[in-house]
């Protein structure tokens, strides 16, 4: 028996014809700077009268995008590893452990998604400044983790509420030691939510800017800060091709993340039941 909708033909249309152009009009930005980083002419310009990858020969073989490449892959790996560290152990303290002021640790943990990145950055800044200490790789992966640590708190946790606490008691109850059920039971089956949280945390941390200009040195600059310093200096495609090269490799890892994973369950946006 087919079941006629109850909405109104005006909503009906309406809906899908709205988030479709809420869709282009997200999307026309990234057609614009696609088809920009392929002009063959050094100004930026749309729509390009002829094309070349030259830009994309150059944003490989700039020297401040590959030292800024190679302390962004320093930075993010460091910082997402521990960002996932203290995340998992913040977790499962938070889930499992009653304590006072539990609720005023979860808002100063996620204070970073609602305070601005670059109050955050200039605080450190002001800090560091002041002990008299060197804007070393160690301030700047602490700030980067200060910012990502929402990030894995949210999936490790949602993965805390869909674990089943009876298969840790039934190999306890077996003769299983805290460190061997936590490594052969809770690890494993959080696994999910663990790599999402890493994941997350780690393209959060390779993005990041904001901050990261207030905290980096010529040494440490990351390449978000390497960029903006070239387009300072520049005003050809060049940026165009490393951004189209950006979204190309997150569009990748976040596809297959998806793929092999389900980040809607990591995300707690699909119904498991």
């Amino acid at each position: 028996m087919k079941i006629r909708s109850s909405l109104p033909l005006p909503l009906r249309i309406g809906g899908p014809a709205l988030v479709a152009l809420l869709m282009a009009f997200v999307l026309l930005p990234v057609v614009v700077v696609t088809l920009a980083a392929f002009n063959e002419k050094a100004i930026l310009s749309f729509p390009p009268d002829s094309y070349s990858v030259k830009w994309f020969v150059r944003a490989f073989s700039y020297p401040d995008f590959r030292e800024g490449f190679r302390a962004s892959l320093i930075i993010t790996g460091w910082s997402s590893v521990l960002a996932l560290v203290i995340g998992t152990c913040l977790s499962i303290a938070v889930k499992r452990l009653e304590f006072k002021g539990k609720k005023i640790l979860l808002a100063i943990l996620h204070s970073p998604l609602v305070v601005p990145h670059f109050t955050l950055g200039l605080g450190l800044l002001i800090l560091v400044s002041q002990a008299s200490m060197h804007r070393s790789y160690g301030i700047v992966i602490l700030c980067h983790v200060m910012l990502v640590l929402p990030f894995v708190l949210r999936s490790v946790y949602v993965s805390m509420e869909n674990l089943d606490e009876r298969l840790e008691q039934a190999a306890a109850s077996l003769g299983a030691s805290p460190m061997k059920v936590m490594f052969t039971i809770t690890i494993p089956l959080l696994a999910p939510g663990l790599f999402g949280g890493w994941l997350f945390a780690a393209i959060m941390s390779f993005s990041e800017f904001t901050a990261s200009l207030f905290v980096t040195t010529q040494e440490t600059q990351t390449l978000p800060v390497a960029m903006y310093n070239y387009v300072r200096e520049f005003a050809d495609p060049t940026l165009a091709a490393l951004s189209v090269v950006y979204i190309v490799v997150t569009a990748a890892v976040l596809a297959f993340a998806n793929y092999f994973l389900g980040l809607g369950k990591i995300l707690n946006i699909e119904d498991n039941h």
